[in-house]
């Protein structure tokens, strides 16, 4: 009976679509193995990443992803996931270089209030480094 209350008990955790479906901003970038900005940091390399966003709704079924990226530049299109630990960013507009409208990422965690997404190939902007970024809401 004790391991059927305790069972009961638990929080249902909600499915990651729902979870990761939200506006996501920069706490720190890695380049590689470089950590290259960290939210209040004095001594960023890519301060710029202060202005890292990553808005992801899905409304009526639709899911629509927003990223605008360290150098200032907006890419608007879709996402989804592929299982539960891996996302993708489709149909972006304009292309970021080198994509071909297309962006993925490993998810490798994921809390109400944290992201960490692992770009699974190099981008051509940080000199072809595989970045690691931890984003926050709000």
């Amino acid at each position: 009976m004790l391991a059927l209350v305790a069972t009961g008990c638990k929080k249902k955790v909600a499915p990651v679509s729902e979870r990761i479906a939200k506006a996501w901003t920069a706490e720190s970038v890695k380049h590689g193995a470089t950590v290259v900005y960290t939210r209040g940091g004095s001594g960023n390399i890519e301060a710029a990443y202060s202005g890292f966003r990553l808005t992801l709704t899905n409304s009526g079924g639709t899911k629509t992803a927003s990223l605008t990226d360290v150098d200032g530049k907006t890419f608007t299109g879709n996402w989804d996931l592929e299982g539960d630990t891996k996302l993708v960013l489709t149909n972006l507009t304009p292309a970021p270089t080198g994509s071909g409208g297309k962006l993925e990422f490993n998810i490798s965690g994921l809390d109400d209030a944290k992201v960490v997404l692992t770009r699974l190939t190099a981008s051509p902007k940080t000199g072809g480094t595989i970045n690691e970024y931890t984003l926050t809401n709000p």
